[in-house]
């Protein structure tokens, strides 16, 4: 009924019209058919005047009252999926859009202006009307002239935007300029991969460092596929899609599929003239060569990123080559080396913030893994307090692992928990698996380290499958660190018990041994509501834990889709796990995986 009413705008006329129809339908049904709401919602008390019987008649009685200017600007102002401001709005709707959209406000036409996030004032028009609007301007024949309008606006701010992102001073504020704009971002960039390739290019290239910030690269991964399939191969807009499919696969722990992508963009482009596109490519190839156990040939390819970047004078291309020839001299066992370059990208003039912190981050990493402590710690905790500030997802999961692991090194127990246990959280929104490898590694010390070996052997052994899996190659330090934690905890389980755990944590999915991160690492470890469960329930829960979809659980036991739901349902009321997450906890804390 939430849903509902916020769907209808909390238009009282469109909730009473509403109210006629779910009798007849539900409310189910009549949610899932508001896309066609004018249609729909249509009738009403038939004593009333003719523009209270329908949404339609209530909304032309309203359009007929304006000049044909202002049914213009308000037909291309329906364009718009989300509030904008009258800038937008003149650039979509043309000469006359300032006085018109006042006149819609006086109207009931436009919602009056509200400051966004970005502290911009902001028209919006109610989703009704919008789509009546939009019906109108089809009609009209405008609906292409209004999208091309929008479009070109979106790139305008986009790229905008991204200037203000590579500069110290303009990265707050840019990013709060486009998470106003988030929307129409969406829906222009949706647009211009079905219509426009090279504007999609663009539109890809401006928001990365947005998405980037934001953790949502990895959720971009849908439309960056759809937009390499559209492209030619070897134009801007398939080495853009390439190369950022390519970084979700890297942070996806896919490493032979992250590799595969950066090979192919080399291919293509590899004999062209020096471009930011390659240096890029070659720079993401240094970082997977280097997990990949491939050090020299990972060197190689950061020290071509780097000539290439100098000589294109491209500082965040610097910084990403500098970043690569860390990794490939901490794989080398370097640390020395490694502090130095990191310390030295760091410094790179006008490198984005964003870079910077990844600097940041590297050095603290080698500087925690040549154990001067209190140096990885200063770096670290001033690197996360940048990366608070401006809402850097993709940072800061990376370096609160590394803060945790401080903490298990000065056995601040408590502050390793709660930091892994923020990491789990903001790499499972993110989808950056990579890190998540790293918790479940720092995970197995928490637990040897409280008196847990088998909790600490499960996920040990989570972690070794799942980085095999992605073609992981295991650090020689980690290795030598763990050992001896390893070996006490097989000791106090004896060979029996010990394998157990071993093999549950190896049977773990990705997602699964996240969500056994979180379990282990809650104050109160104990799942919600943990009441007695039928065998038939204890099945399905288990199910759910392993991802299977109601489909797919439906097929396994000969049941019926609506039986799977049934049974959730009542597991849920038991249990007080709403979410499937919650159901995958129990799981796990009930030992049924």
């Amino acid at each position: 009924m939430v849903r509902l009413v916020g769907r209808l705008d909390g238009m009282p006329l469109a909730i009473e019209l509403a109210a006629a129809r779910v009798e007849a339908l539900g409310v189910t049904e009549l949610l899932g058919r508001l896309d066609d709401r004018l249609a729909l919602l249509a009738g009403g008390d038939r004593l009333a005047a003719g523009r209270h019987r329908s949404l339609a008649a209530a909304a032309e009685w309203s359009y007929q009252l304006l000049a044909e200017a202002e049914r213009r600007v308000f037909r291309r102002l329906s364009v718009f999926p989300a509030p904008f401001t009258l800038e937008a709005a003149g650039a979509v709707a043309g000469q006359g859009a300032v006085p018109a959209v006042l006149r819609l406000v006086e109207c009931s036409l436009l919602v009056p202006p509200r400051p966004g996030p970005d502290g911009r004032s902001r028209y919006a028009m109610l989703e009704t009307l919008r789509g009546y609007g939009a019906g109108l301007q089809a009609e009209a024949g405008e609906q292409d002239d209004a999208e091309v309008a929008l479009a070109w606006y979106a790139l305008r701010v986009a790229e905008q935007a991204a200037a203000g992102l590579t500069t110290i001073a303009g990265e707050s504020s840019a990013v709060r300029w486009l998470d106003a704009e988030d929307a129409t971002m969406g829906h222009v960039l949706a647009w211009a991969v079905e219509h426009d390739v090279d504007m999609a290019a663009r539109l890809v290239t401006a928001l990365v460092w947005w998405w980037l910030l934001r953790g949502r690269v990895a959720g971009e991964g849908p439309l960056l596929g759809e937009l390499a399939g559209r492209a030619e191969p070897g134009s801007d807009g398939w080495c853009a899609a390439q190369l950022w499919l390519g970084w979700i696969a890297f942070d996806a722990a896919d490493l032979p599929g992250a590799l595969q992508r950066s090979a192919a963009i080399v291919d293509v482009i590899g004999d062209r003239e020096p471009s930011r596109l390659l240096a890029d490519c070659l720079g993401l190839q240094s970082f997977i060569l280097s997990i990949l156990g491939r050090v020299p040939q990972a060197a190689g390819c950061a020290r071509r990123a780097l000539s290439l970047a100098r000589e294109l004078g491209y500082p965040s291309g610097q910084a990403l080559a500098t970043n690569g020839l860390v990794i490939a001299a901490n794989f080398a066992g370097d640390l020395d080396d490694a502090a130095r370059l990191a310390r030295q990208g760091g410094q790179i003039p006008d490198i984005p913030r964003g870079s910077a912190r990844v600097c940041g981050y590297l050095l603290a990493a080698v500087l925690t893994e040549a154990g001067d402590l209190p140096a990885a710690e200063q770096a670290c905790a001033a690197v996360l307090a940048q990366a608070r500030d401006a809402g850097d997802l993709n940072n800061l999961g990376a370096l609160l692992a590394i803060m945790a692991d401080l903490d298990l090194r000065a056995r601040r127990i408590a502050d390793a928990a709660a930091h892994l246990r923020e990491a789990a959280q903001i790499a499972l929104q993110t989808g950056t698996w990579g890190t998540i490898l790293n918790v479940l590694y720092l995970c197995g010390h928490l637990c040897a380290a409280t008196g847990r070996p088998a909790d600490a052997i499960t996920i040990w052994a989570a972690r070794e499958t799942l980085g095999q899996q992605g073609g992981l190659a295991p650090s020689a330090e980690d290795a030598r660190r763990k050992d001896d934690a390893l070996h006490d905890a097989r000791q106090a389980l004896g060979p029996d018990r010990a394998r157990a755990a071993e093999q549950r944590g190896a049977a773990m999915s990705m997602a699964t041994a996240a969500e056994y991160a979180l379990l282990l690492t809650a104050p109160d470890p104990s799942p919600p509501g943990a009441a007695r469960l039928s065998g038939r329930e204890r099945e399905l829960v288990t199910l759910v834990a392993q991802g299977r979809t109601d489909a797919d659980i439906a097929g396994q036991l000969y049941i019926s889709i609506r039986t799977v739901r049934s049974h959730l349902d009542r597991i849920r009321d038991k249990t007080g796990c709403r979410r499937r997450a919650d159901l995958t906890r129990l799981a796990l804390s009930e030992g049924l995986i």
